[in-house]
Protein backbone atom coordinates (compact mmCIF):
# COMPACT_ATOMS: atom_id res chain seq x y z
CA UNK A 1 0.00 0.00 0.00
CA UNK A 2 1.75 3.57 -1.02
CA UNK A 3 2.62 5.46 2.03
CA UNK A 4 0.37 8.17 1.23
CA UNK A 5 -3.14 6.08 1.10
CA UNK A 6 -1.94 4.37 4.14
CA UNK A 7 -0.82 7.52 6.06
CA UNK A 8 -4.44 8.91 5.17
CA UNK A 9 -6.60 5.77 5.91
CA UNK A 10 -4.93 5.78 9.71
CA UNK A 11 -5.83 8.86 10.19
CA UNK A 12 -9.44 8.41 8.83
CA UNK A 13 -9.62 5.48 11.08
CA UNK A 14 -8.53 6.93 14.06
CA UNK A 15 -10.98 9.78 13.60
CA UNK A 16 -13.61 7.96 12.86
CA UNK A 17 -13.02 6.12 15.84
CA UNK A 18 -12.80 9.20 18.28
CA UNK A 19 -15.88 10.73 16.28
CA UNK A 20 -18.07 7.24 16.45
CA UNK A 21 -17.03 7.14 20.58
CA UNK A 22 -18.23 10.66 21.15
CA UNK A 23 -21.46 9.66 19.77
CA UNK A 24 -22.23 7.19 22.05
CA UNK A 25 -21.10 9.15 25.20
CA UNK A 26 -23.36 12.17 24.02
CA UNK A 27 -26.44 10.24 23.36
CA UNK A 28 -26.56 7.28 25.84
CA UNK A 29 -30.32 7.91 25.73
CA UNK A 30 -30.57 6.09 21.96
CA UNK A 31 -31.99 2.71 21.91
CA UNK A 32 -28.78 1.15 20.40
CA UNK A 33 -26.82 2.06 23.33
CA UNK A 34 -29.16 0.55 26.36
CA UNK A 35 -27.48 -1.28 28.20
CA UNK A 36 -24.40 -1.64 26.64
CA UNK A 37 -22.34 0.16 29.05
CA UNK A 38 -20.76 2.50 26.27
CA UNK A 39 -19.74 5.28 28.63
CA UNK A 40 -17.88 2.37 29.98
CA UNK A 41 -16.44 0.80 27.29
CA UNK A 42 -15.30 4.34 25.57
CA UNK A 43 -11.97 4.90 27.74
CA UNK A 44 -10.71 1.37 26.97
CA UNK A 45 -11.48 1.62 23.18
CA UNK A 46 -9.55 4.64 23.07
CA UNK A 47 -6.85 2.53 23.98
CA UNK A 48 -6.01 1.07 20.94
CA UNK A 49 -4.91 4.38 19.50
CA UNK A 50 -1.25 4.66 21.94
CA UNK A 51 -0.62 0.80 21.32
CA UNK A 52 1.24 0.90 17.96
CA UNK A 53 2.77 4.58 18.63
CA UNK A 54 4.16 3.05 22.08
CA UNK A 55 5.58 0.29 20.68
CA UNK A 56 6.82 1.60 17.96
CA UNK A 57 8.81 4.58 19.67
CA UNK A 58 9.78 1.94 22.28
CA UNK A 59 11.57 -0.11 20.10
CA UNK A 60 13.68 2.65 18.38
CA UNK A 61 11.16 4.63 16.33
CA UNK A 62 12.48 3.19 12.97
CA UNK A 63 11.11 4.20 9.85
CA UNK A 64 8.43 3.70 8.10
CA UNK A 65 6.08 4.20 10.52
CA UNK A 66 3.87 0.83 10.61
CA UNK A 67 0.82 2.69 9.06
CA UNK A 68 -1.06 -0.48 8.18
CA UNK A 69 -0.17 -1.98 11.15
CA UNK A 70 -1.79 0.59 13.23
CA UNK A 71 -4.72 0.74 10.86
CA UNK A 72 -5.53 -2.59 11.70
CA UNK A 73 -5.26 -2.30 15.56
CA UNK A 74 -7.58 0.92 15.41
CA UNK A 75 -10.34 -0.75 12.69
CA UNK A 76 -11.61 -3.84 15.33
CA UNK A 77 -12.79 -0.91 17.59
CA UNK A 78 -14.20 1.59 15.33
CA UNK A 79 -16.04 -1.45 13.39
CA UNK A 80 -17.64 -2.79 16.83
CA UNK A 81 -18.11 1.23 17.71
CA UNK A 82 -20.31 1.53 14.35
CA UNK A 83 -22.17 -1.66 15.06
CA UNK A 84 -23.53 -0.28 18.19
CA UNK A 85 -24.00 3.80 16.55
CA UNK A 86 -25.57 1.98 13.10
CA UNK A 87 -27.59 0.08 15.41
CA UNK A 88 -26.55 -3.42 13.65
CA UNK A 89 -26.17 -5.22 16.99
CA UNK A 90 -30.17 -4.61 17.53
CA UNK A 91 -31.33 -5.24 13.84
CA UNK A 92 -29.49 -8.09 12.91
CA UNK A 93 -28.68 -11.06 15.38
CA UNK A 94 -25.55 -12.27 12.94
CA UNK A 95 -23.75 -8.97 13.96
CA UNK A 96 -22.03 -9.95 16.84
CA UNK A 97 -20.72 -13.53 15.56
CA UNK A 98 -19.45 -11.66 11.95
CA UNK A 99 -17.54 -9.37 14.20
CA UNK A 100 -16.09 -11.21 16.28
CA UNK A 101 -14.87 -13.01 13.53
CA UNK A 102 -13.80 -9.95 11.24
CA UNK A 103 -12.84 -7.82 14.15
CA UNK A 104 -10.04 -10.73 15.10
CA UNK A 105 -9.00 -11.41 11.37
CA UNK A 106 -8.12 -7.72 11.46
CA UNK A 107 -6.68 -7.36 14.66
CA UNK A 108 -4.31 -10.24 14.28
CA UNK A 109 -3.44 -9.28 11.08
CA UNK A 110 -2.03 -6.18 12.37
CA UNK A 111 -0.10 -8.03 14.80
CA UNK A 112 1.17 -10.28 12.63
CA UNK A 113 2.27 -8.14 10.47
CA UNK A 114 4.06 -5.99 12.87
CA UNK A 115 5.60 -9.34 14.14
CA UNK A 116 6.75 -9.10 10.20
CA UNK A 117 8.95 -6.77 11.43
CA UNK A 118 10.95 -8.47 13.83
CA UNK A 119 13.34 -11.72 13.29
CA UNK A 120 10.95 -14.02 14.22
CA UNK A 121 10.14 -16.96 10.91
CA UNK A 122 6.57 -17.03 9.08
CA UNK A 123 5.65 -20.12 10.92
CA UNK A 124 6.38 -18.43 14.48
CA UNK A 125 4.93 -15.11 13.23
CA UNK A 126 1.30 -17.03 12.28
CA UNK A 127 1.43 -18.89 15.35
CA UNK A 128 1.76 -15.99 17.60
CA UNK A 129 -0.65 -13.93 15.98
CA UNK A 130 -3.12 -17.27 16.32
CA UNK A 131 -2.13 -17.41 20.04
CA UNK A 132 -2.07 -13.79 21.08
CA UNK A 133 -5.79 -13.73 19.25
CA UNK A 134 -7.05 -16.74 21.79
CA UNK A 135 -5.58 -14.82 24.49
CA UNK A 136 -6.80 -11.80 23.52
CA UNK A 137 -10.56 -12.95 23.16
CA UNK A 138 -10.25 -15.52 26.20
CA UNK A 139 -9.45 -11.62 28.44
CA UNK A 140 -11.76 -9.98 26.19
CA UNK A 141 -14.86 -12.54 27.12
CA UNK A 142 -13.85 -12.09 30.70
CA UNK A 143 -14.12 -8.24 30.74
CA UNK A 144 -17.75 -8.83 29.27
CA UNK A 145 -18.43 -10.89 32.26
CA UNK A 146 -17.10 -8.05 34.24
CA UNK A 147 -19.19 -5.37 32.64
CA UNK A 148 -22.48 -7.45 32.73
CA UNK A 149 -21.52 -8.45 36.66
CA UNK A 150 -21.62 -4.62 37.40
CA UNK A 151 -24.83 -4.15 36.24
CA UNK A 152 -24.83 -3.55 32.96
CA UNK A 153 -27.69 -5.39 31.85
CA UNK A 154 -28.08 -5.36 27.88
CA UNK A 155 -25.17 -7.73 27.01
CA UNK A 156 -27.44 -10.49 27.35
CA UNK A 157 -24.05 -12.84 28.13
CA UNK A 158 -24.90 -16.65 27.88
CA UNK A 159 -22.67 -19.52 28.09
CA UNK A 160 -23.10 -20.55 24.41
CA UNK A 161 -22.51 -17.08 23.02
CA UNK A 162 -19.48 -16.73 25.13
CA UNK A 163 -17.80 -20.40 23.47
CA UNK A 164 -18.88 -19.23 20.06
CA UNK A 165 -16.92 -15.98 20.32
CA UNK A 166 -14.26 -17.84 21.61
CA UNK A 167 -14.47 -20.44 18.72
CA UNK A 168 -15.31 -17.35 15.79
CA UNK A 169 -12.33 -14.99 17.33
CA UNK A 170 -9.94 -17.54 17.86
CA UNK A 171 -10.39 -18.85 14.05
CA UNK A 172 -10.46 -14.96 12.92
CA UNK A 173 -7.54 -14.19 14.31
CA UNK A 174 -5.59 -17.93 12.77
CA UNK A 175 -7.09 -16.55 9.33
CA UNK A 176 -6.01 -12.97 10.14
CA UNK A 177 -2.27 -13.98 10.58
CA UNK A 178 -2.52 -15.98 7.85
CA UNK A 179 -3.65 -13.09 5.40
CA UNK A 180 -0.86 -11.37 7.17
CA UNK A 181 1.83 -13.94 5.98
CA UNK A 182 0.36 -14.66 2.38
CA UNK A 183 -0.04 -11.01 1.71
CA UNK A 184 1.90 -8.70 3.87
CA UNK A 185 4.62 -10.35 5.20
CA UNK A 186 8.18 -8.80 4.36
CA UNK A 187 10.01 -11.31 1.60
CA UNK A 188 13.49 -9.97 2.67
CA UNK A 189 14.33 -9.24 6.06
CA UNK A 190 14.35 -5.59 6.29
CA UNK A 191 11.67 -5.24 3.91
CA UNK A 192 8.93 -2.98 5.48
CA UNK A 193 5.81 -4.58 6.63
CA UNK A 194 3.52 -1.31 5.35
CA UNK A 195 2.86 -1.82 1.84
Amino acid sequence: MPHLWSHRLLWITRVALVVALLVTVAFPEWEQFAGKGMGFRAPFFLLPLAVVPMVWRFRGGHDPYPHLVDTLVVAPFLVDTLGNVLGFYNNFNATDDVLHFVNWVLLMGGVTLALGRTSVSKLTGWTLGWGLGGLAIIWWEAAEFLVQEMGTAGLSLTYEDTIGDLLLSSTGGAVGAALAIWLGWPRIRGESADR
